[in-house]
């Protein structure tokens, strides 16, 4: 008996001509995947595919993955750089000495006139680490700003922050190979199968070898929960009670391991004084989990001879997100969780490079982890690069959700963006478009001539991406993978190093500072200032040709050792004042901006697995784009029914800060009082999100703020999107 359709015609597998296969590790999420990009007699690319004695992905790749080697000849890509003097005039075409000059010219001119300052830079995670090591010694050793971020605050400042308050240091201390040590995960706002999507095949491989139990915490039935043994669907924005409640229970049925808290922890006992208060009867009205249902989850955490928690945008992206990233440590510390086979505290990253950047970009410190605030760190530095300590500012300056307030209030005159796109990125865009309007000079350094910010620059500069350059990038794990250069950029576009180095040749106070030429001859001087017996980023046992040969080390990897290390902490040792771990003892605010009766929904925002960040690469390539191409809202289909709206039809949102129209889908996955929308679409959910930001890390809180659902005209609606999609 035949099944299906007659005459079915077999699945083709077109032969590339294959001529060469060239090493790269992915551009897109931080997994790290390691690729092997395939090239024609012609030298074009022209597929991709996993590379299978790699650790990582074990030969896989995710749909991005698979078609990444199409960015090379993508549209919208910058191939020569453009000025022009005011943002509402046509751009011209300009050399590469005269647009440098014009850049170096205007930032001069503008710190002379009201201070170095006045300038602010925003990195990205998309860079290779030693450009964010060049730029790093550029701003803070010839520029002089002490105003310069990267966008990783907008996705991982949370994480960072959460890390240094408990164990004193940034740094995830666990692994990938945890999954498959591990007898219980529980996962924190984090969908594996659509955000990560090979760290799910990893976590997925490992269930089916040895089953333990998969918990959940999510206020939407995401693919992974679906998959979960239990899903625990929060409140938004109400982490931390769940966490200081499950502390309490372990605590108050004595499942905690005493032993370890007290030869590895600070601030026991000023933490059991404030978790008692968060009995599950209490916490149950707060954070909308069953009061037995929390005793169950933290006895089976409690109980597992080894247990790890993971967490993405679901933590970070709050009001309180570090507090819920130090929840989650707490968790782990009265476990005895750290630094053991199986037991971990492992923030999922968001970008490719985001740990290349809190690494070595110096944006909240100095190169290597080092704080401006200590001395001892930037004597150190200074001496090396051979500028004066005196130049470097004595603690951090603003980040980049408070740059953009500062633009408004006039402190900020001049605005460097680097591989990033904050008129789609940052939330409240309405706000952030007003902003940029007021500044005097604005430089776009990007990959893509028609990313959105760049519609707002007076000059931008043609920038290499993936494939286009050479160098390093770490992933979730701290593995440093190299990208191999395999195409020629586009036109005149240069690696961003390149463009780095003949800015500084443009100040006069760099004469007596090296900047390398080679990315190789910059790993090395990274390597030197890696180096120290307490220091656990350590990469002073690698180089370029040693992390191809093993796939990606893992630092800390020193001088003499021929392998990385996939655990920090394993001895109870952390770098703090006392070398233990920090309990911290944190009471939840109720600060959440929330459901009332002029905007009764939750918004909830996420990633779709076809697309990264803000589009500007995969919205460019067609067998991404073809399956999401358009904005849309999970909506569920009993509040859909009382407001009358249908599937696929057009409606409006708005929230107090904006409006955005999408397609509706009704769906199960969210809950009667919420809805969800793919973070990627420009003009879309960023003008609804909130941006309130977190107290400790300066990141918003995109994942939580009240909408109100309209009825559209839907001829009105569709010509809103097609102007969309043609911005």
């Amino acid at each position: 008996m035949l099944f299906g359709r007659k005459n079915r015609k077999p699945i083709k597998i077109v032969d590339k001509q294959v001529q060469e296969w060239k090493y790269a590790v992915c551009g897109y999420c931080s997994t790290g995947c390691t690729i092997e990009v395939g090239l024609n007699s012609e030298g074009k690319p022209v597929t991709s595919r996993g590379k299978g004695s790699a650790d990582v992905n074990r030969g896989k790749l995710c749909i991005k993955g698979l078609f990444e080697h199409e960015l090379s000849d993508s549209s919208g890509r910058g191939t020569v750089p453009l000025l022009r003097d005011k943002v509402y005039e046509p751009y011209q075409q300009a050399s590469w000495d005269e647009a440098l000059d014009k850049v170096a010219c205007e930032f001069q001119r503008i710190a002379q006139t009201y201070g170095p300052d006045s300038i602010a830079v925003v990195s990205t995670g998309q860079l290779l680490t030693e450009e964010f090591y060049t730029l790093g010694k550029l701003v803070r050793g010839v520029i002089g700003t002490n105003n310069y971020d990267g966008n990783t605050t907008l996705c991982m400042a949370s994480a960072v922050s959460g890390y240094k308050r408990s164990f004193g240091s940034d740094g995830p201390p666990g692994c990938y190979a945890d999954f498959e040590e591990t007898h219980c995960l529980m996962a924190f706002g984090s969908n594996l199968p659509e955000q990560h999507p090979i760290i799910y095949w990893r976590l997925k491989e490992a269930l089916e070898k040895r089953k333990f139990p998969l918990i959940v915490v999510d206020p939407r039935v995401t693919m992974l929960a679906q998959f979960a043994d239990i899903h625990l669907p929060i409140t938004p924005g109400t982490d931390l009670v769940l966490l200081n409640s499950l502390a309490h229970v372990i605590l108050h049925e004595g499942l905690q391991k005493q032993d370890y808290i007290d030869a590895h922890c600070n601030d026991f006992a000023s933490f059991k004084a404030v978790v008692d208060k968060y009995d599950p009867v209490t916490a149950a009205k707060i954070c909308g989990i069953d009061e037995d249902m929390i005793r169950h989850v933290a006895r089976i955490y409690a109980n597992a001879p080894s247990a790890m928690s993971i967490w993405t945008m679901g933590i970070n992206q709050s009001t309180h997100g570090s507090d819920g990233v130090c929840g989650i440590n707490n968790l782990n510390l009265i476990t005895g969780n750290i630094g053991v086979p199986g037991g971990t505290s492992l923030s999922i990253t968001g970008q490719c490079n985001a740990m290349g950047s809190r690494e070595w970009s110096s944006c909240s410190g100095l190169p290597g982890y080092r704080l401006l605030e200590k001395p001892e760190h930037r004597d150190e530095i200074a001496k090396f690069w051979g500028v004066d300590p005196e130049f470097f500012p004595k603690k951090r300056g603003l980040q980049q959700t408070d740059i953009f307030p500062a633009i408004e209030s006039g402190q900020i005159k001049a605005l460097w963006v680097v591989a990033t796109n904050p008129l789609t990125s940052m939330a409240n865009q309405g706000r952030i478009k007003k902003a940029m309007e007021k500044l005097e000079f604005t430089v776009v350094q990007d990959g893509y001539a028609d990313c959105e910010t760049a519609h707002y620059a007076n000059a931008f500069l043609p920038a290499a991406v993936w494939g286009e350059k050479e160098g390093v990038q770490t992933n979730t794990e701290r593995r440093v993978n190299i990208v191999r250069k395999f195409v020629e950029p586009p036109g005149e576009a240069k690696p961003d190093h390149w463009i780095f180095n003949q800015i500084a040749k443009r100040y006069k106070n760099a004469e007596g500072i090296h900047f390398p030429e080679t990315t190789e001859e910059i790993f090395d001087e990274m390597k030197v200032l890696s180096k120290g017996e307490k220091r656990n980023l350590d990469i002073s046992g690698m180089s370029h040709d040693l992390i191809q040969k093993q796939n990606g080390i893992q630092w800390p990897m020193r001088e003499g050792e021929e392998q990385g290390n996939p655990r920090l902490y394993g001895d109870g040792v952390f770098p703090t004042a006392n070398s233990k771990a920090n309990l911290m003892a944190m009471d939840y605010i109720e600060n959440n901006e929330v459901p009332d009766e002029h905007f009764p929904f939750w918004l909830n925002s996420g990633r779709v697995v076809e697309h990264f960040h803000t589009r500007t690469k995969t919205g460019k390539l067609g067998n991404l784009n073809k399956f999401s191409p358009t904005a849309y809202m999970e909506i569920n289909p009993d509040a859909a029914k009382e407001l009358g709206i249908s599937n696929m039809q057009y409606i409006r949102l708005v929230s107090r800060r904006g409006d955005a129209v999408v397609i509706a889908q009704l769906t199960q996955r969210v809950a009667r009082n919420s809805v969800f929308i793919p973070m990627h679409y420009h003009d879309c959910v960023n003008r609804l999100s909130l941006g309130l930001l977190d107290p400790h890390s300066r990141q918003p809180a995109f994942k939580q703020c009240a909408i109100r659902i309209e009825h559209i005209d839907q001829q009105e609606a569709a010509r809103i999107n097609v102007a969309r999609r043609e911005f």
